[in-house]
């Protein structure tokens, strides 16, 4: 079995902030974001609604993709988003099952 590693953002309420993250626990990885228990930045600005992610197969590649994705525009993280996610809908539900 493969192990999978995903590229993931978040946003808060009013979709004015976007961070961009990494983790081999996406479910895990939310849960911790919604729950505000870490310190930092999400945290800070309440950013815990999940409205993108892709899947990698190789660490190295999902930290490369989170790498080049930080270093993009904040309308081509945006136009990204759109074509996944066209309404910014919290997908942390559907992970769930």
């Amino acid at each position: 079995m493969n192990k999978q590693y995903y590229v993931y953002f978040l946003t808060n309420a009013h979709c004015n902030v976007v961070y961009v993250g990494v983790t081999n626990d996406l479910v895990r990885r939310v849960y911790t974001h919604k729950n505000k228990l870490h310190e930092g930045f999400t945290q800070k600005y309440n950013v815990d609604r999940l409205v993108y992610y892709e899947v990698c197969f190789e660490v190295m590649s999902a930290i490369a993709r989170e790498k080049q994705i930080k270093g993009w525009s904040r309308k081509k993280k945006d136009d990204l988003v759109n074509a996944f996610n066209p309404e910014w809908d919290d997908l942390y539900a559907s992970l769930l099952g």
